[in-house]
């Protein structure tokens, strides 16, 4: 059974970016709407969610503060997503529970890198 993976991002061509690097090894699921992807979280809960942080209506801060607080996602890996490169957003990020951050324009090895690292936390690595 393959992992789930929900990405939020409320550019729909980012979110078909991802959907078409990663759904070949994971179930993809895409939001474009922080609210929604908090609704549909209500009734699943996927292996990792990666989230923008610009977004209108709740930008993606608002949005992994919701994800820790709920119980049931409150470990759930998380990766932000940013076209802001600087360290003051890196941190902010991972003050709130972020696992990692990527910045926009991505590499898809790098994001794959990232993905495997945080469903498979000790086993991902090819070579030790």
């Amino acid at each position: 059974m393959k992992k789930t993976i929900l990405v939020l991002d409320d550019e729909i061509s980012i979110c078909m970016l991802l959907q078409n690097f990663l759904s070949a090894d994971y179930d993809v699921i895409t939001k474009n709407n922080p609210i929604e992807a908090l609704e549909w979280l209500d009734g699943t809960i996927p292996d990792l969610i990666i989230c923008d942080i610009q977004m209108p209506d709740m930008d993606g801060y608002g949005f992994l503060t919701k994800v820790r607080q709920r119980g049931f996602t409150k470990h759930t890996p998380v990766v932000m997503l940013s076209g802001r490169a600087e360290s003051k957003e890196r941190i902010k990020c991972y003050r709130l529970g972020a696992q990692d951050y990527l910045t926009k324009p991505f590499n898809p090895e790098e994001l794959e890198e990232l993905v495997k690292k945080n469903l498979y936390p000790i086993h991902y690595a090819i070579e030790w």
